[in-house]
């Protein structure tokens, strides 16, 4: 269903575009991977602002957020397509690796516990390097374990 819904989408955008879908799926992947990069890439921005407004600045809640969250939905959206056999791989490249590629950060967590450090709160700094990778794990089990409770 969610195969035929993005291949309906993708044909209904070509003709609006006044583009032919391509068949070659060398080039059909770099256009999926795109067209889920540039959301991704702006949710990321617009969360890390809204989190730094609301949360302030003192930790790097965007990335920590993101990233978590980043997590549980690829364990989500993995399992599903691998379980429930979401054959295309056009919907696989467009969320996994464009959307999701973009949405998460590892260059922004290692800077932000590097900046943690350099402040001076270790602490911090231990808290948020640990707990993104074991935190992340986990919400990647959860996404899985969820993916698989679906009927």
């Amino acid at each position: 269903m969610l195969a035929s819904l993005f291949h309906t989408l993708l044909g209904g955008l070509s003709k609006t575009l006044g583009l032919v879908f391509p068949s070659d799926p060398v080039i059909r992947a770099s256009f999926a991977i795109s067209l889920g990069s540039i959301p991704g890439a702006l949710s990321r921005y617009y969360l890390t602002l809204f989190l730094a407004r609301t949360l302030g600045t003192s930790f790097p809640f965007g990335t920590f957020v993101i990233n978590i969250t980043g997590a549980l939905v690829m364990g989500f959206f993995v399992t599903l397509t691998l379980e429930r056999t979401i054959t295309s791989p056009d919907l696989r490249l467009l969320i996994a690796v464009g959307f999701l590629g973009s949405y998460t950060t590892f260059s922004t967590y290692a800077l932000d516990t590097s900046v943690l450090l350099q402040s001076g709160n270790k602490g911090l700094a231990l808290f948020y390097w640990l707990g993104s990778a074991v935190l992340g794990f986990l919400s990647l089990e959860i996404g899985s374990f969820l993916a698989r409770k679906l009927p």
